[in-house]
């Protein structure tokens, strides 16, 4: 870099512009004054190199440089375009090939840590839960610091940590990245902007960090207003959405007006049309319906139906907005939930609830409203075909293109988390039947109703639940390893770690050993872990050992079912556990396919054809949604039965080879 020429300094003069001190602006070699003109110059500017020219959409084509624009205390890379800033640019680097057009101001006032360290109030809008977000905040770390305010030692560290990590990043100059696009936009006041990041039409860009790069670039559309935020990588967030407060994880969608305050966000989020309110937002919670408010709830996999809501009007001291809907929940339209309450996993929510219920000890159920009662139906999504197709989608639906990725989502829809949910759902069947007697028609819990059919089938569903998990585990463990004799076998089915006894938890996404989790806290608390780096790395761990971990676990609970241990295991003991396991499997996938059944009924034809021809019905559904026989999905499932069957009777040729 070098100071101006006079000569540069007259040409520049002759283009109108004017600097309030020439001997602080610095231009590359070489420099072409010819493109800046019109350039009102303060503080210290540096100039790169202007060399290329940028064709626009349409095909229009402009030079490299700087025009219309008043600029303080800034830094230009290589080819950039600067042009109409109809205020002022001021305290910014910008990088190499970067376009800037039409802009109202883009400007750092003070110093700022650009949205880290921004405190969000979620779950609870009168405080007490108040997360600070940062650059590299997980699911999982928002989780502990949401819920474990038990361990205030914990939070206190944790807290610091990250406030450490922002004050590492404040400065009183911005960044906007390479190869970045920021077209007709109004104000950007303390933002810092990541590589190939494409703004367009922003209205309000205010204190936060857009944290795009090459591998996945951020969209920022028309109308947006952003306040107190952090966007991670390859997110968009575009038709006058509103965010302020809010952390937005990776691979996240925002639009069609959608409404955000002071939320978390985690991967692969979409909300659209309609309105949250500081929630905890886990990966791939999905909302897509104008009328749907979320508010002070923590969810993940959640599908929210038209016009589901929840909230507390009762509120005396203060609003009580706390609720939660484990892993996997959908709410129908127009359901409603009075928090505080608990939604088990993978639980279908109909209707209007207003009676605090807990059906977290009853997994895979149907919530329903009837006559201003709710009743549960226990573990009958696990033979719905939605519920399959959920699990199925979720991994095919990552929109995560960036290398490095927060969240360590686990996909599994059966797991040491949901089984050791079946086992307690079982027995919390069990004993309200032999509590209430077997007789009864409706039976009770927590605030919720049960029918007596509902029951006994809830129990024998839970059974072939557990079963096929634990045939999985089994038969997963006998193909990875070879064997030829009964001790061989045996030595096969040893674990390859303590870790993985005991309770499970779903840390919103990262499924694990509650025991590892607490080790982790121990380690924050006593300063084993002292940065958010270290932190990561050993949930990273958690989550790459999750099968060792469940092999553990799931040993634990066939040793119980075969009443000895694994070094004493006989090959009739293993036999009947993988024909239980075929049956279960097999039972289950008839379920599904009997479920899916029902979309091409009679019924499913309303609605099809023209002028009531039963026939033209027919020939109308069929020419929309295809055959029952032919869909993609049912062949999937009688592949599946195949499959399965197969490795069965595969499994238990080998093990009677070692008799």
């Amino acid at each position: 870099m070098r100071n101006l020429t006079q000569a540069e300094i007259e040409q520049l003069k002759s283009q109108r512009c004017c600097a309030q001190d020439w001997t602080q602006i610095e231009v590359a070699e070489p420099f072409h004054a010819e493109y800046i003109q019109d350039v009102a110059f303060s503080g210290k500017v540096r100039i790169g190199r202007l060399q290329t020219e940028y064709t626009l959409p349409g095909g229009f084509v402009v030079h490299s440089g700087i025009y219309r624009a008043s600029i303080h205390n800034c830094e230009f890379g290589d080819n950039v375009h600067i042009y109409n800033v109809h205020n002022y640019m001021a305290n910014y680097r910008v990088g190499d090939n970067t376009c800037i057009e039409n802009v109202n101001s883009i400007v750092v006032d003070g110093t700022s840590t650009f949205g880290n360290g921004v405190r969000v109030p979620v779950m609870n809008e009168g405080g007490g839960r108040e997360i600070p977000i940062f650059d590299n905040l997980s699911a999982h770390l928002a989780y502990i610091l949401t819920l474990y305010r038990h361990r205030p030692d914990v939070i206190n560290r944790l807290t610091a940590m990250i406030d450490a990590y922002a004050e590492t990043q404040r400065s009183g100059m911005g960044s906007i990245g390479a190869n970045v696009r920021i077209i007709n936009c109004g104000s950007l006041k303390n933002v810092r902007i990541g590589d190939c990041a494409q703004i367009g039409g922003a209205s309000v860009l205010k204190n936060g960090s857009i944290n795009s790069n090459a591998e996945a670039p951020v969209k920022i559309g028309s109308g947006v207003k952003c306040n107190d935020f952090i966007i991670c990588s390859g997110v968009s967030i575009t038709d006058s959405t509103l965010v302020s407060k809010c952390f937005v994880g990776q691979g996240c969608e925002m639009g069609k007006h959608y409404s955000a305050l002071e939320s978390l966000f985690f991967s692969n989020c979409q909300g659209f049309h309609g309105e949250a309110t500081a929630i905890f937002a886990g990966p791939y919670t999905v909302t897509h319906h104008k009328s749907t408010l979320l508010i002070a709830g923590m969810f993940s996999f959640l599908n929210a139906g038209s016009g589901s809501n929840q909230s507390n009007h009762m509120y005396k001291l203060g609003p009580i907005h706390q609720g939660m809907a484990e892993r996997g929940a959908k709410t129908t339209s127009d359901s409603y939930l009075l928090w505080p309450a608990k939604v088990g996993a993978f639980t279908l929510v109909m209707g209007r609830h207003t009676k605090h219920s807990d059906t977290s000890a009853l997994p895979f159920s149907y919530l329903i409203e009837n006559a201003t009662e709710s009743y549960i139906v226990p573990a009958v999504n696990l033979r719905s075909v939605g519920t399959i197709r959920d699990a199925q989608k979720w991994p095919k639906r990552d929109n995560r293109k960036d290398s490095h990725q927060l969240d360590l989502i686990n996909y599994n829809l059966l797991s040491p988390y949901t089984i050791q949910k079946m086992y307690q759902g079982q027995q919390v069947l069990q004993q309200i039947m032999h509590l209430s007697g077997e007789g009864t028609e409706v039976y009770s819990y927590q605030n919720c109703k049960i029918r007596n059919s509902s029951l006994r089938k809830g129990i024998d569903l839970y059974g072939i639940g557990i079963m096929k998990f634990l045939g999985n585990s089994l038969i997963s463990r006998l193909s990875q390893t070879e064997w030829s004799s009964i001790a061989e076998l045996r030595q096969a089915l040893r674990p390859d770690s303590p870790v993985g006894l005991g309770e499970w938890i779903d840390c919103s996404g990262l499924i694990a050993p509650k025991s590892e989790i607490m080790r982790l806290l121990d380690d924050i608390e006593t300063g084993v872990l002292a940065t958010p780096e270290q932190i990561q790395t050993r949930l990273e761990n958690i989550h790459s050992n999750y099968y060792s971990y469940e092999w553990t676990w799931a040993l634990e609970r066939l040793e119980t079912l075969w009443g000895k241990a694994a070094e004493e295991v006989e090959v009739d003991d293993l036999l009947r556990t993988v024909e239980a396991w075929k049956e279960a499997v097999v039972s289950l996938d008839k379920m599904v396919y009997e479920d899916a059944k029902k979309e091409f009924s009679l019924n499913a034809h309303t609605g099809f054809g023209a002028d009531g021809d039963a026939m033209q019905n027919s020939l109308d559904f069929e020419n929309v949604r295809g055959r029952f026989e032919s869909n993609a999905f049912v062949l999937a499932v009688l592949e599946h039965i195949r499959k399965k069957s197969e490795l069965g009777e595969q499994i238990i040729r080998q093990i009677k080879s070692v008799q």
